[in-house]
């Protein structure tokens, strides 16, 4: 017949879809787990439970990148995109007690560039293996008209196994804890829409475009070791909402954390961002991490075996805090 419509004249390319499957299966396979039964390419993925775990709790996790990827599209950097998808999930895991299992993708677009795609979704793989869990599945979806030129969208879940009487929900939490920050690699996945606002669409020094896309640092493998070793009491994540937003999460009632500002070094990227926008400061500690990428809630006797412990694995370290009884309000963080 003449004038037959296709699938590729409507948007869709099916045969680029194909051969990016091909191409990402290698970097998948370099994260599979023996947990692992199936690879990419199938309706669902199959994964078992690790035998070592005797009363094992899944825990999962869902997120994005956000309006990063717009600087992305901006600044033409899509590899380090796929580590921050992996990390803004397998970190909120992680802060349960969780080690990392397993993670899942959705990749969508309105016109689908392999190349590009492969770059983002090696990236998904390289997060996947700093975590320790496999990248086991995920859907490319091309959606002519959904998404402007050469733009697309992602979000992934992670799901997590721990051992049921090893929880870390902050229920043991007191007064008198010391609190651990470990250093951020940058401003992660979190305050991008300000970011892009002080950015605007001036051309960026190199130096200032690395610091920004630099991806969000994964805490799985030093916080493993560390549970191992010591009681850790309570972890935050911190994510939008900055340190007020994010320690109040792992704090009992009756609680509040006061963090020391100048107990831990402030990137340059952050004072440049501040300078840059005329940001203030309580909204910088709002909006940002600040440096911090992770808190931990720990006994003071644990506190320097669980500093040289994280140092010698090779995180920075500071103690920024503690744990001051409240008047039976909501928890809350003070930063002073």
């Amino acid at each position: 017949m003449a004038n037959e419509l296709t699938y590729r004249e409507a948007g869709v390319d099916l045969d680029a879809g194909d051969a990016l499957v091909e191409a990402i299966k290698p970097f998948a396979k370099r994260t599979l787990r023996p947990e692992v039964l199936a690879g990419i390419g199938g309706f669902g993925a199959l994964c078992e439970l690790p035998k070592k775990y005797k009363n094992p709790v899944l825990v999962a996790g869902t997120d994005g990148v956000g309006t990063k990827l717009k600087l992305a599209f901006q600044l033409n950097r899509h590899d380090g995109v796929g580590v921050d998808l992996v990390a803004m999930s397998a970190n909120d895991v992680l802060v349960q007690g969780a080690e990392p299992l397993f993670f899942l993708d959705y990749f969508a677009c309105g016109k689908l560039d392999p190349r590009v795609a492969t770059r983002v979704i090696k990236g998904i793989a390289d997060g996947c293996r700093e975590a320790g869990c496999a990248l086991i599945g995920g859907e490319t979806a091309e959606m002519p008209g959904m998404y402007p030129e050469g733009e697309y969208d992602l979000a992934g879940f992670c799901v997590g196994v721990v051992e049921k009487d090893r929880i870390v929900d902050g229920k043991s939490v007191v007064p008198g804890d010391v609190l651990l920050g470990l250093a951020s690699s940058g401003a992660h996945s979190n305050g991008y829409s300000l970011v892009r606002r002080i950015v605007g669409t001036d051309p960026l020094s190199s130096d200032i475009a690395d610091s920004l896309m630099e991806p969000t640092r994964i805490y799985a493998r030093t916080l493993l070791k560390l549970m191992a070793a010591v009681q850790v009491k309570g972890l935050a994540h911190i994510t939008g909402g900055g340190l007020p937003g994010n320690v109040p999460r792992m704090l009992p009632k009756g609680t509040r954390a006061v963090l020391q500002k100048k107990s831990w070094p402030r990137p340059e990227i952050f004072k440049w961002l501040q300078t840059t926008g005329n940001v203030a400061e309580d909204e910088m500690f709002r909006v940002f991490n600040c440096g911090i990428g992770m808190v931990i809630a720990l006994a003071p006797a644990q506190a320097k075996m669980a500093t040289m412990l994280l140092q010698r694995e090779g995180e920075l370290a500071y103690e920024i805090g503690r744990v001051d009884a409240a008047d039976g309000a909501e928890p809350e963080a003070v930063i002073e």
